[in-house]
C-alpha cells in the first residue's frame, strides 16, 4: 500500500467539500450527503499517472493559504484508475464531482493551464483523469501538515507506508476518520493494518464504485466497445445496468454491460434483452408496437461478441436473469 499526496487546488476542494455537506434535494432522490467519486483531472493527458495503484490512498495537499503558510493536508479518496477522456465526457460523466458548476466553468478552468490556439479552445481536448472513489473532505481544524514536503514538488509525491513519514501520514489519516466517523474508510483502514501485521500480506483498499466510476469501469472493461456492435466511438456508448441502481443492482462490471445509446434505451426499456449463455434477444413487441425494428432483429440469437477479456468481468447470470424475468418484453 503507498499513499500519494497530489497538489490540489483550493476553488477544486472548496466546491467539493461544500458538494458534499449538501443535504440530499428530496427523501425519495437517491443523492445523499458526501459524494463517493470525484475527478482529480490533469489539464493535459500528455503525463500518464503510475504513482500509485487502484486501492492506494490520493490525498490532498491544498496550494499555501495563504502563500508562505504550511503546507497541509485536508483530505484525499481511494485512487481507482488513470484515464484520458474527452472534456465533454468528462463532464458527462462526473458532472458537478469535476469540482465545477457547469461544462463551461470547468474547460474555463482547465484553459488556464493549456496552451491552445484560439481555434482549439472550442474542441473536444483531452484531459487527464484521476478517478477517486469514497472522497473525504476534512473540517480545517482536522487538517495536517504534509511531512518531508518541499517547494519544489509541483504535481506530488509519493510515500510507502513502511516508512517513517508514511506511517505518520497513515496514523493521522486513521486519527481523522475515527474522529469525523467516515466509519467505511475506518474500517477499510483496519483491515489494511490487520492483514499486514498479522499475514505480512500487502493489501489496499476496496474502491466502492460510483456511478461515474462505474462507467468508467464498465467502458474500459469492455475495451470502450459496444458488447453487441462492436462500435467505438465512445461518445455514442453507455454503461448500463443490468438491474438498475433503484432496484439494488449494484455500481459493479458484472451488473453492466456496455451498449450503444439506441440499444442501452431498449435494454432498459425491455425491448432486447441478454440471456445467461450470453445470447441476444429481441421482443416482438418491437415490431409489434412500433412496426419496425429492422434494424434490431439480425441481432436476435446472436451471441455477444465483444465480452470483456476478463472473465470476472462477464455480465452475472444473476442479473441477466433478473432482467429476463423482470424487464424484457417477451
Amino acid at each position: 500500500m503507498k499513499i500519494y499526496v497530489g497538489v490540489t487546488d483550493y476553488r477544486w476542494f472548496r466546491f467539493l467539500r461544500e458538494l458534499s455537506l449538501q443535504p440530499p434535494p428530496s427523501i425519495s432522490s437517491q443523492t445523499f450527503p458526501g459524494l463517493d467519486e470525484v475527478n482529480f483531472w490533469q489539464p493535459s493527458p500528455a503525463a500518464q499517472f503510475r504513482a500509485i495503484s487502484q486501492g492506494d490512498l490520493f490525498l490532498f495537499k491544498l496550494h499555501r493559504q495563504p502563500a508562505g503558510g504550511e503546507d497541509l493536508i485536508a483530505g484525499g479518496g481511494v485512487f481507482y484508475r488513470y484515464l484520458e477522456l474527452p472534456i465533454s465526457l468528462a463532464w458527462e460523466t462526473f458532472g458537478e464531482e469535476n469540482g465545477c458548476r457547469s461544462f463551461a466553468e470547468l474547460r474555463q478552468a482547465i484553459l488556464q493551464y493549456r496552451s491552445l490556439n484560439p481555434t482549439a479552445r472550442t474542441e473536444d481536448f483531452k484531459i487527464g483523469c484521476i478517478v477517486l472513489t469514497q472522497p473525504f473532505f476534512l473540517d480545517q481544524a482536522d487538517w495536517f501538515p504534509v511531512p518531508a514536503w518541499q517547494s519544489s514538488i509541483v504535481r506530488g509525491k509519493t510515500y510507502s507506508l513502511d516508512s517513517q513519514d508514511g506511517k505518520y501520514l497513515w496514523q493521522k489519516v486513521m486519527d481523522v476518520w475515527q474522529r469525523e466517523n467516515v466509519s467505511d474508510l475506518l474500517s477499510e483502514g483496519r483491515r489494511v493494518i490487520e492483514e499486514r501485521e498479522r499475514y505480512g500480506r500487502e493489501t489496499t483498499i476496496k474502491p466502492r464504485l460510483g456511478q461515474g466510476t462505474f462507467r468508467v469501469a464498465v467502458t474500459e472493461a469492455y475495451r470502450r466497445s459496444c458488447a453487441v456492435t462492436g462500435e467505438h466511438s465512445l461518445p455514442a456508448l453507455e454503461a448500463a445496468h443490468i438491474k438498475p441502481y433503484g432496484d439494488s443492482g449494484p455500481h459493479a462490471v458484472s451488473n453492466g454491460l456496455l451498449l450503444r445509446s439506441d440499444l442501452h434505451r431498449l435494454f432498459d426499456r425491455g425491448y432486447i434483452t441478454v440471456t445467461t449463455d450470453f445470447r441476444i434477444e429481441v421482443s416482438p413487441r418491437l415490431k409489434e408496437e412500433y412496426k419496425n425494428g429492422r434494424s434490431y432483429y439480425p441481432f436476435h440469437g446472436h451471441l455477444l461478441d465483444h465480452l470483456p477479456p476478463v472473465p470476472a468481468d462477464h455480465p452475472s447470470r444473476d442479473y441477466l436473469l433478473w432482467h429476463n424475468e423482470n424487464v424484457f418484453r417477451s
